[in-house]
């Protein structure tokens, strides 16, 4: 049986040195938001000679003076070019001059988002995630509504499980604002949609965790609180472990095979889930026994 409350200080050290740095980077400019929600315009095409470098492309569209044009690898010999807003003109301007300077090229994707849809966008999905969580806090407060013990209420699973979950929000968005600021990855509505997936997945993993302290409660009235949470924890740790580990070998294949389209979306399910099952393990139960330990004293 490992003594894993023990090491809470160092679980909680961790932690908010991962939060901080998160943070920092965020301050200074990280998330780079994609056309998504600043509004703009993405143009994937496929070469069918050798691919150009994105230098060669840059130089063959400069007499159309695309503004923030950016170039990516694709899958194979697709390229993605992201820049602002353009006309229908412009677009086939694109298509004409790569095809005139690089041969045979077939477009694979264009999308194009005003700068009011991108706004709109980004409203909807912070309101997406404040529903998320507040409707995570009730169904919790519910769930645990017969726990037995006034120092241990049902909404203390619940607000202890949130905090958990903005900790994987936080580090998450973080990875990506170190990737935003060392290598200008951008972050699009796929991001948003893995932030709640990430969110699921952890509080999913927490209540398994915080349902076996339920038992343990109702099993060993009377025992040390910080003895029932640490059984709690051993009894389901290589249960999480192994759960997270089978769904990672999926992601992982989907970043490495899945295209570009959908690359970061994987990545940041990959970092999502690791951040989650370690703070459904560590951080959620031992937030739990600091809010019993605060209670009681008051008490």
């Amino acid at each position: 049986m490992y003594k894993i409350i023990q090491k809470k200080n160092i679980l909680f050290a961790v932690s908010l040195a991962a939060i901080i740095v998160s943070i920092v980077f965020v301050a200074l400019g990280g998330i780079k938001m994609g056309i998504d929600f600043t509004g703009g315009t993405l143009l994937e095409v496929q070469f069918q000679n050798a691919v150009p470098t994105n230098q060669e492309i840059t130089d063959s569209l400069t007499s159309l003076k695309l503004i923030d044009l950016k170039i990516q690898s694709g899958a194979g010999k697709d390229i993605v070019m992201r820049m602002k807003e353009i006309s229908s003109d412009q677009h086939l301007q694109i298509l004409s001059k790569l095809q005139e300077k690089f041969g045979n090229v077939s477009e694979i994707r264009f999308d194009s988002i005003g700068p009011v849809i991108g706004k709109e966008l980004q409203i909807k999905a912070i309101i997406a995630l404040i529903l998320v969580l507040l409707g995570i806090i009730f169904y919790l407060a519910y769930a645990f509504r017969k726990i037995t013990g006034s120092l241990v209420s049902s909404w203390s699973f619940g607000l202890n499980a949130i905090l958990a979950l903005i900790h994987d929000v936080i580090i998450t968005i973080g990875f990506f604002a170190i990737l935003g600021y060392f290598f200008n990855i951008e972050i699009d509505t796929l991001f948003v949609t893995a932030l709640l997936t990430i969110i699921g997945f952890s509080v999913h993993d927490t209540i398994v965790v915080f349902d076996r302290i339920r038992e343990g409660l109702k099993k060993h009235y009377g025992e040390p609180f910080a003895n029932i949470v640490n059984n709690s924890i051993n009894e389901t740790i290589v249960r999480s472990i192994n759960t997270s580990f089978t769904t990672l070998l999926v992601l992982t294949a989907l970043f490495i095979f899945g295209g570009e389209t959908i690359r970061y979306f994987a990545l940041a399910l990959i970092f999502g889930i690791i951040v989650g099952t370690y703070s459904s393990i560590f951080i959620a139960s031992m937030l739990l026994l600091v809010w019993y330990n605060i209670r009681q004293k008051r008490a």
